[in-house]
C-alpha cells in the first residue's frame, strides 16, 4: 500500500524521477539452492518464487512502479539491493545485516571466547559497503535505464568466512558455535553484468575493507551501550 500510494502521489504531483529500492530477496528460491553457483541475473526473476513474503512484496512493488511508468509516464529507477552494510546502520535488535551482527558479537566477546552462528556457516552471500551503494544509486538515477537492476558486490563469501574477517579486523581469535536458526537461501550473490553494461561502472571495495570501516563504529556503540547500562 505504501508503494502504491507513493507511485500514485508522485504521478499526481508531477515528480520528475523516483527511485524504488527493491531487494535480491525477490529472486526465485530455486536459483539459490547451490551455495557455490547462485543465479541472480535480472532475467532470472521468472517464474517467480521468492522464499519469503518480503520477497513477494518487493517483486509486486516493482510491477506497481513499472505499471505507473507504462500507464502514466512515471520516470522510475529500480535497484535490487544485495546486503548493504556500513557505519550508522542497524547493529542490534535482530534486524541488522550479517556484517553488523558479527561486528557486534565479536566486539562483545573477549579474545578466546565463543560466538554463535545460525546454521553451518557454509551458506554464501555478498555484501556491499554503503558508500559504493550510494555511488551506484547516483549513477542509476543519472542514467536513462528504467528496468530493475542489481546493486551489490560480486565478492561472494561463506558466512564462516565473513565471521573470520571480522575477527581478523578485531584482532581476536574466537570459536564459532553453530546453532539452529533461520538460514534463508543457501547461496546469493549479485550479478553485476547488466549494471556494468548500462552504467559503465562496477564496485571495487573489498569486503574486508568495508569491515575495517564498520567494525570500529560498532565497537564504539557496544562500549557506549555498556556504559549506559551501568
Amino acid at each position: 500500500m505504501i508503494n502504491k500510494n507513493m507511485a500514485y502521489a508522485a504521478t499526481r504531483a508531477g515528480v520528475k524521477k523516483i527511485f524504488y529500492s527493491s531487494s535480491a530477496c525477490m529472486y526465485p528460491a530455486y536459483n539459490q539452492e547451490d551455495p557455490d553457483n547462485p543465479k541472480l541475473s535480472e532475467d532470472s526473476a521468472y517464474p517467480a518464487a521468492p522464499d519469503s513474503e518480503y520477497g513477494w512484496e518487493k517483486l509486486f512493488s516493482e510491477h506497481v512502479y513499472l505499471a505507473f511508468k507504462k500507464n502514466y509516464g512515471l520516470n522510475v529507477r529500480i535497484a535490487r539491493f544485495h546486503n548493504i552494510f556500513g557505519p550508522l546502520g542497524t547493529w542490534t535488535g535482530g534486524r541488522e545485516k550479517s556484517p553488523a551482527a558479527f561486528c557486534r558479537k565479536v566486539a562483545e566477546t573477549p579474545d578466546g571466547g565463543e560466538i554463535e552462528m545460525w546454521g553451518d556457516g557454509k551458506q554464501t552471500r555478498s555484501f556491499m559497503y554503503v558508500d559504493e551503494c550510494l555511488e551506484a544509486v547516483r549513477r542509476l538515477m543519472d542514467s536513462n535505464f528504467s528496468e530493475p537492476v542489481n546493486i551489490g558486490s560480486e565478492e561472494m563469501v561463506t558466512i564462516n568466512q565473513l565471521a573470520e574477517m571480522v575477527m581478523e579486523v578485531a584482532g581476536k581469535k574466537l570459536k564459532i558455535k553453530h546453532i539452529p536458526g533461520p538460514l534463508g537461501v543457501r547461496g546469493r550473490n549479485s550479478d553485476n553484468r547488466l549494471f556494468g553494461e548500462k552504467m559503465g561502472w562496477a564496485p571495487s571495495m573489498k569486503l574486508i575493507d568495508g569491515i575495517r570501516k564498520t567494525y570500529p563504529w560498532i565497537k564504539e556503540q557496544v562500549e557506549k551501550a555498556k556504559v549506559a547500562a551501568k
